[in-house]
């Protein structure tokens, strides 16, 4: 009963200060349900059927406070904050997939490109529905993921729900420490050339630098135009995506949070120097771009500095601040919203690209005929965060009127044949129709916007 206690007596004394300090009266409810929480901590301690450790307990019961906020906030005890810093710094032990939480089940946003997940072929929206013999059902996603974190080396094997091709089928991962490489690059055909982020980590930025300059050397000389690949980029850092999208940009927002505590409001703005000095750029995105996928998409996209094609982003514009608590404990929480330069919000909603092209489909997507809304995204998380759509991110948004004609003309033509191989030498519908798209905005000068 002593830490019941402790915890009731702290609580007691942080809330009025905390009250006080921010101007605010504590409502009386809050005290009455501090003590039906550490009646219950007393109860399960003297009472359940096993004997369980209080700090486990006290644990679960913050992360589930965190977690009933929306998808995105959560507890990290100590070895879930040491791996989230491994991770923004490129490296980190695990399987390879960056994963939320739905319907009890773990869902996966995206796979990380060159790790076991995305070797053993799982797909984003993919449902893990059972981690060794464990049902994931009645886990938090904290557990589900330490579950699958291990020793490099071993294995674990993940029972899964493809729910598009309504079929389940396990899959068997070996652990691995996986080191991102946040950029891929390669000549398509000289003078145009396709960068391929696939997070941003501490190293995105000037990894991406290095590569411009390696396709310049392949090239001979500068490049007349860029594809930009951001599908199936779940994010990461909000500080890498600003120097990204201030890279293309000369002037103007790159993108603002708005918050309710003081310090969320903030504008980024873009420095002088274009590294592609004005050149055609296309921005791809896909379902499972996401965050600051959809922040550089975005600006980009407002500035008129690139054609955006693909499909509808992930709509995941919400911004977690990390705090780090006390036994170097730490949580993410959601404090703030992305809003895009035309002050649109992401949020739930996605960036629309200015040229809808669908991805090929397997013959059992085409047998089910599947559409876009089928597939996973923000709006379709449990207790994801609502904000008002504007006109700006309607899909009958109006042609750009800075494309040339003959850019939509082209799209109204059936999909070549003989499709251009994407990275991992597979037929990519999205990438052939970017590389016409630029194509075509190297040729024709673009008509002048006032």
């Amino acid at each position: 009963m002593h830490l019941v206690r402790a915890l009731m007596t702290t609580a007691l004394l942080t809330l009025p200060v905390l009250a006080q300090a921010q101007g605010r009266v504590v409502d009386p409810a809050v005290y009455e349900k501090l003590d039906v929480f550490a009646h219950v901590l007393e109860k399960i301690r003297t009472s359940y059927v096993e004997s369980v450790t209080e700090t486990t307990v006290i644990e679960h019961a913050i992360n589930g406070m965190l977690t009933s906020l929306d998808p995105h906030s959560a507890y990290m005890n100590k070895d879930d904050f040491q791996e989230l810093k491994q991770s923004t710094q490129g490296e980190f032990g695990g399987l390879g997939i960056e994963v939320t939480m739905e319907g009890g089940l773990v869902k996966v946003v995206s796979p990380i490109e060159d790790t076991p997940a995305a070797a053993a072929g799982l797909m984003s929206g993919d449902l893990i529905i059972r981690i060794g013999p464990r049902d994931v059902q009645g886990l938090t996603l904290k557990d589900a993921v330490d579950m699958m974190r291990g020793k490099p080396g071993s294995s674990v094997r993940l029972l899964i729900l493809r729910e598009d091709e309504k079929r389940t089928f396990p899959v068997t991962i070996t652990r691995a420490v996986i080191q991102v490489k946040p950029v891929k690059s390669r000549l398509l055909e000289p003078g145009l050339g396709q960068l391929r982020i696939s997070t941003f980590n501490d190293f995105t930025e000037s990894t991406l630098l290095d590569h411009l300059k390696t396709l310049e050397t392949q090239n001979k000389g500068p490049l007349k135009g860029l594809i930009l690949d951001l599908r199936n980029n779940p994010g990461g850092l909000l500080q890498q995506a600003i120097e990204v999208s201030d890279d293309f940009l000369d002037e103007g927002e790159i993108v603002s949070t708005r918050g309710r505590i003081a310090g969320q409001d903030t504008r980024y703005t873009a420095r002088d120097g274009d590294i592609m000095k004005g050149k055609p750029i296309v921005v791809l995105i896909n379902g499972g771009s996401a965050s600051a996928a959809e922040i550089v998409a975005g600006a980009l996209q407002d500035h008129r500095r690139a054609v955006v094609l693909g499909t509808k982003s992930f709509g995941k514009g919400s911004v977690q601040t990390i705090f780090e608590l006390p036994g170097d404990t730490g949580m993410r929480l959601t404090t703030a919203l992305y809003y895009t330069p035309s002050g649109t919000s992401i949020q739930a909603h996605g960036i629309v690209p200015d040229l809808v092209v669908k991805p090929l489909k397997t013959p059992e997507q085409e047998r089910m005929q599947l559409e876009d809304e089928d597939f996973p995204s923000e709006a379709t998380l449990k207790g994801h965060l609502d904000v008002a759509v504007t006109a700006a991110v309607s899909d009958t948004r109006p042609k750009r009127t800075d494309v040339p004609a003959s850019i939509y003309a082209a799209f109204k033509q059936p999909a070549p044949s003989n499709t251009l191989a994407g990275l991992d030498g597979k037929p990519d519908a999205q990438l052939d129709r970017a590389l016409k798209v630029l194509q075509t905005l190297v040729a024709e000068p673009a008509p002048v916007v006032k």
